[in-house]
């Protein structure tokens, strides 16, 4: 090949690298601009959790995985109000999510190993630390996990809660009857109308369930876990800059709990001496430039919606209906599992 055949094709392959580059970076900036240009944010949610994300009479939806996506929408459009919520069964979230139906999942997801490295998603942090339990009848007499041999199990299908149990019984050598239905509402209604006397998800769908019944004081929800579920909000793989946005939402409600910045002194808090406080509140640094933000996005999302402290208590807290203790979800000088990386 010639030297003038040599820089054509060098300068052709050059084109093809910088096509690749722009097709990149466009993807990258993809959802961030679509977000912006159609000015909300379309979150993929549950399709009904008490505590975590539940519609009202009016249609008014509200729960800490809803509180996540006010918090991304404050961050990115300066306005939590702005989310429109797409309410998906377990079967259909994560195709909305690759097909760009929604623009993130915070609907009460376990991050597994092959969710995050085969659906072509990504999970953007842990916001409630769960475990996997069992409800009962009292009338059942059940007491304990070694008790369940034989026991017909209410269960939503395609959950992780559909595989563990089948773990679980194969691994301890009982038997169960599995009554799989399609929603947790028709897996409750099942449980209540008797196919069934017990009923298996996580423990933050037990609390939620409890709260729907007729007869809640008629249950007993079991102290033994068998799995770890570490729920979280998801984005998709190939959009880095929306995962960090995410990412970065929610460590900042982490890391304003910890620093004792909350919704009623976060206006006073922006004369704080700290400059770690400074720093997050936008006052004298910009950390949202790296990721396409205004400066002031921490401060926004801790004005409109809150700490991480705020939500879980207002949410699932013990003052709330569902009753729950900080426990793992506590911050991590508490005794915690909840650890957020500085601001800096």
């Amino acid at each position: 090949m010639g030297s003038n055949a040599v820089a054509s094709a060098g300068r052709r392959m050059m084109g093809v690298l910088a096509g690749l580059t722009l097709l990149a970076t466009a993807s990258q900036a993809s959802t961030l601009s679509d977000v912006r240009s159609k000015n909300y944010l379309d979150c993929g949610v549950s399709t009904g959790i008490p505590g975590f994300s539940n519609p009202d009479a009016e249609g008014r939806w509200s729960g800490l995985d809803v509180d996540v996506c006010r918090a991304v929408a404050a961050a990115v459009l300066g306005d939590a109000s702005k989310v429109r919520y797409t309410p998906l069964p377990p079967s259909d979230r994560f195709n909305a999510l690759g097909s760009g139906e929604v623009d993130m999942l915070s609907r009460n997801t376990t991050w597994t190993h092959a969710r995050d490295t085969t659906l072509g998603m990504i999970f953007a942090g842990i916001v409630f630390y769960d475990g996997q339990g069992f409800m009962v009848t009292q009338s059942s007499g059940i007491s304990g996990l070694q008790e369940l041999d034989g026991a017909a199990i209410c269960i939503q299908g395609g959950t992780t809660s559909e595989l563990n149990v089948a773990d679980y019984f194969r691994e301890t050598g009982m038997n169960y009857q599995p009554v799989v239905f399609a929603t947790s509402d028709q897996t409750l209604r099942g449980f209540e109308a008797g196919r069934c006397n017990v009923l298996t998800s996580d423990l933050s769908q037990l609390y939620a369930q409890r709260t729907r019944l007729k007869s809640p004081e008629a249950v007993t929800i079991l102290s033994e876990v068998i799995s770890k579920e570490p729920l979280g909000p998801a984005v998709r793989q190939d959009d880095m800059e929306w995962y960090n946005i995410v990412k970065w939402t929610v460590y900042a409600m982490v890391n304003a709990e910890e620093y004792g910045v909350n919704q009623s002194n976060v206006d006073a808090m922006r004369e704080s001496p700290k400059p770690v406080i400074q720093r997050m509140l936008g006052v004298n640094a910009d950390t949202g430039r790296a990721m396409g933000l205004s400066a002031d996005w921490a401060y926004q999302i801790i004005r409109q919606v809150g700490n991480y402290g705020e939500v879980f208590e207002r949410n699932v807290g013990v003052d709330s209906t569902l009753g729950f203790e900080r426990g793992l979800n506590q911050l991590w000088n508490k005794g915690g599992l909840l650890y957020a990386p500085p601001l800096r």
